[in-house]
């Protein structure tokens, strides 16, 4: 549930960008200035700030609310098509997140683009607004970060409901070793874990150490191991013990060993938990079938490239077509797995720069295709050299 809560923020999020883009293609008139915004805060010009709902009985717009975003060129159509009800509360404070949003650093365009993607912020209190930003400052190495923040994700900026909670949490991960830029990474990509009772998340963990020493894991190694994990994936900490015992027992009624597991575990960077048994079931046959192998040489096409676990049926059926297309045989696959874990224009762009070589990739060896970009222009630095090498230069290498 919470994933599915994740993945409809991400959707309307992708919707406010588009929207935005049109709105900001529109004419603005000129923005207020912001001396103008600074004197009226500083006399005391303040409004009373009150609970607010989106459950609006009265449908009449708060016309003080309506002149300070449209003095702030903020599109007030957008707004109303998208969030109206904001502009139906008695209280809002438009000035003054403005200026503290200019002492952060934002300029006039970047504060409109944030109280156009997220007008709510306007009825938090001035007093709200300095408490998540000294929250945030304790995990960004500037202001200037902060601000490109906010304008990326301001629904996480601005939402209060759990701030002792998300202070909790960032004190936890500081004191598990995670570094801010890992934290700042959290609360951008996953806020939902700062959400939550820091006691849960310090459970999940507690869970995740335990797995990996019954797994064979060494007390050493596990600091090490934990941290890259979560860097690598923070969603693994929106799971529960359930989830991860379902994965793990499933894991090892294939037949995979508790070092194996780990080594998936490691190698997937945890995704594993995002996955069910029937979606791994349903690719392993498929894999299985393909290859026409037995368990035991399935399993070690899995160890080798784990991705045959990850990859759903379909995804998996676009790669090997992919291949097949370009002349590699199913053989040549099951020798060099690792290969389904490159995007199928990469194994195209890379076959035709072998082809101009002079390499014919339907004899020869999936190796060259494989690896990093590194690797590749390594190998085809090899290939080069060898064509141009002198037929009969006594001190060349023979190999």
């Amino acid at each position: 549930m919470q994933h599915s809560r994740m993945l409809r923020g991400i959707a309307s999020g992708a919707t406010d960008v588009f929207t935005l883009l049109l709105a900001r293609s529109q004419h603005c008139k000129p923005l207020l200035a912001f001396s103008s915004l600074w004197n009226e805060v500083k006399d005391g010009n303040f409004l009373q700030h009150s609970s607010y709902t989106t459950d609006i009985k009265s449908k009449v717009e708060n016309k003080r609310t309506v002149e300070d975003l449209y003095r702030l060129s903020v599109d007030i159509k957008r707004i109303r098509q998208l969030k109206e009800w904001v502009l139906f509360q008695d209280a809002a404070y438009v000035q003054e997140i403005a200026i503290t949003l200019q002492e952060m650093g934002a300029d006039e365009t970047t504060i409109a683009n944030i109280l156009e993607r997220c007008p709510e912020a306007i009825l938090r209190t001035p007093a709200e607004i300095n408490s998540q930003r000294a929250l945030w400052k304790s995990v960004c190495q500037s202001e200037k970060q902060l601000i490109k923040l906010i304008e990326q994700f301001p629904e996480s900026f601005f939402t209060f409901d759990h701030h002792e909670n998300q202070k909790s949490n960032i004190q936890f991960f500081q004191e598990l070793g995670l570094k801010n830029n890992i934290i700042t990474r959290f609360f951008t990509s996953a806020p939902d874990i700062f959400y939550k009772p820091v006691e849960t998340n310090k459970h999940m963990i507690e869970t995740l150490q335990k797995m990996y020493l019954n797994l064979g894991g060494s007390n050493a190694n596990m600091k090490i191991w934990l941290l890259k994990l979560l860097s690598q994936n923070p969603f693994i900490l929106l799971n529960t013990f359930t989830v991860v015992q379902e994965k793990l027992e499933f894991l090892q009624k294939k037949d995979f060993t508790d070092s194996e597991v780990l080594q998936l575990l490691s190698k997937l960077k945890g995704f594993i938990f995002q996955l069910s048994p029937s979606t791994m079931q349903k690719s392993m046959s498929f894999s299985k079938d393909f290859f026409k192998c037995t368990d035991q040489k399935l399993k070690e096409l899995v160890l080798k490239c784990p991705a045959l676990l990850y990859y759903s049926v379909s995804a998996l059926e676009e790669k090997l077509e992919g291949l097949l297309k370009e002349g590699i045989s199913a053989e040549q696959i099951k020798e060099t797995p690792m290969i389904l874990e490159l995007t199928t224009q990469i194994v195209q762009y890379r076959i035709r720069k072998l082809a101009a070589l002079g390499y014919n990739i339907k004899t020869g060896n999936l190796e060259s295709l494989n690896g990093t970009k590194r690797d590749f222009e390594a190998t085809c630095c090899k290939i080069q050299a060898k064509r141009e090498r002198p037929m009969f230069n006594p001190v060349a290498p023979l190999d």
